[in-house]
C-alpha cells in the first residue's frame, strides 16, 4: 500500500501539533488531512483491491496516525 495526500496544518496550530505528547488531542476538524491510497498485492486472496480507488481522512490519535477510508463506488 502506498499514499498520496493533503495534510494542511493552520499557523496557529503548528506548536500544539509538533509536541508528540499531546498533537492528538488537537481536534481534527481545526486541520485538513486527506488521503488516497493505492492497493497493490499478487495474493489472489485480496487481488480485488488491485481495481478500487479509495479516499480517507486522517487524525491523530495517542502514539501515531488513524484513518478513515473508503472506497469510491
Amino acid at each position: 500500500m502506498t499514499s498520496g495526500g493533503r495534510w494542511v496544518t493552520p499557523p496557529e496550530l503548528r506548536a500544539d501539533m509538533a509536541d508528540p505528547a499531546t498533537r492528538h488531542r488537537v481536534d481534527p476538524t481545526r486541520y485538513y488531512f486527506r488521503t488516497n491510497p493505492l492497493f497493490e498485492t499478487g495474493a489472489k486472496r485480496y487481488a480485488w483491491l488491485n481495481d478500487v480507488v479509495c479516499v480517507g481522512s486522517g487524525y491523530l490519535i495517542e502514539g501515531g496516525i488513524a484513518y478513515k477510508i473508503s472506497q469510491v463506488v
